[in-house]
């Protein structure tokens, strides 16, 4: 009897999952297993601590839900903490498995896995992680154009978005794979009280990502003025919020493509729809350059190999990291990401913006806390963006330095969004 590991990484849902798929089909018997890196709850860049409290409970939250999908369709999932290659390899070992099917990964690290493991065992790693599919550009990724609107339009005219796939209806497993999801506090964590002033009580899983599709698509239609109000600070309906799930995979970024076309269909189509398709295609770039570039959008001249800002000393890095710098409008969106785990993206940007530009403090450090405290920390995103903003990365312009009055002037002009983060 052919048995094989299905190792979910950063794709937690068993809907529009092909890795998972194959698995099924390939296998008489399916081992789905998720191993937490103990690097991301023991280790730390820069001495800031690799994983906080509200990414931590919403993994666990998404994993609970994903054991509840597998245990409808017949099978279960098997948790494990350590060194990835290693808990996979002894997994292999221990239910006689012939091979190992996971969602190929984009960032670095991640790739170095996947290169350590396939030493030891048969590996297939399937892509899935993009609107486009890797295969289905017209160009090689060594040829990745430089600048995004470039991408977009060559991805646009000349490739297509593929369908949804379904869940498969049953997947056969031993009996008995199953274990214990760990809580907050086994693995070290204290208990969240949630903040009666965040934009949303995030709740990880599949189900809780396609209920909030529903909610933002259909309940109340926001999708058809997104494009006016994605710059907003208060309240959950300003932006769509998908990005939680989207990082850790609950939902695909070809479900929500689908679903927008449904709606254009149905109800609106309009520069509003587009645009929330265009983000889409902005996460998938930052996707293939991390591919690319590897290591490089890790450093700190980026993937230009040029420094574009005099650093200055980190000493004061403090307080931007608790929001209090004295810049009212930077101070607010921090204290909310410390409070909840979440940050609009206008303000990431003026928050990057002011680390780099005005207090001159090594952008890798701002990085790293995003990726403590951020609950849809995605290595490809966050990088991809702080080199941006850097000048370091994929803009054209060198760099992007933001007016801080004139951001407040335009997306805070009563003051409301600082008065509500004021401590």
């Amino acid at each position: 009897m052919s048995r094989a590991v299905y190792w979910f990484r950063n794709d937690l849902r068993v809907e529009d999952n092909e890795g998972l798929l194959k698995a099924a089909v390939e296998s008489a018997e399916v081992i789905p297993v998720y191993i937490l890196d103990r690097n991301w709850i023991e280790g730390e860049h820069f001495g800031i601590e690799r994983m906080g409290a509200f990414r931590m409970k919403f993994l666990l939250e998404s994993l609970k839900d994903l054991k509840e999908q597998l245990q409808s369709i017949g099978s279960d999932l098997h948790f494990r903490i350590g060194d990835p290659a290693e808990e996979l390899n002894a997994i292999r070992k221990t239910y006689h498995c012939e091979k190992i099917f996971a969602q190929k990964a984009s960032a670095y690290e991640e790739t170095a896995i996947e290169k350590s493991l396939s030493l030891d065992v048969i590996c297939e790693f399937v892509w899935g992680e993009t609107l486009y599919h890797l295969n289905d550009l017209k160009f090689h990724l060594n040829d990745l154009p430089e600048v995004f609107t470039q991408f977009r339009k060559e991805a646009e005219k000349k490739s297509e978005v593929r369908k949804s796939l379904e869940a498969s209806l049953f997947i056969k497993s031993p009996p008995g794979i199953g274990n214990k999801i760990p809580t907050m506090q086994e693995l070290g964590f204290e208990r969240l009280v949630p903040d009666e002033r965040s934009v949303l009580h995030f709740k990880g899983g599949s189900k809780a990502g396609k209920e909030r599709l529903q909610y933002y698509l259909w309940d109340k239609e926001l999708l058809s003025n997104y494009k006016n109000t994605r710059n907003g600070l208060i309240g959950g309906d300003y932006s769509s919020k998908f990005s939680p799930w989207l990082a850790h995979g609950c939902l695909s970024p070809r479900q929500i493509y689908w679903e927008i076309k449904k709606y254009e269909r149905y109800v609106k189509k309009n520069s509003s729809t587009y645009w929330l398709v265009f983000e889409l295609i902005w996460r998938d770039y930052f996707h293939f350059v991390a591919l690319k570039y590897g290591h490089k959008i890790y450093r700190r001249s980026g993937i230009s190999g040029r420094e574009k800002i005099s650093w200055g000393p980190d000493k004061l890095f403090h307080l931007w990291r608790e929001g209090r710098t004295k810049e009212p409008f930077v101070d607010a969106n921090m204290r909310e990401m410390n409070a909840t785990g979440f940050m609009s993206n206008r303000g990431r940007q003026n928050v990057a913006s002011y680390l780099m530009h005005t207090m001159k403090i090594d952008w890798r450090l701002g990085a790293a806390y995003f990726e403590k405290m951020l609950i849809d920390y995605d290595p490809c995103s966050n990088y991809g963006n702080w080199i941006y903003i850097a000048g370091v990365g994929n803009d054209p312009r060198g760099g992007r330095e933001f007016n801080i009055q004139r951001q407040i002037d335009t997306y805070d002009p009563n003051g409301e969004y600082q008065s509500l983060w004021a401590n």
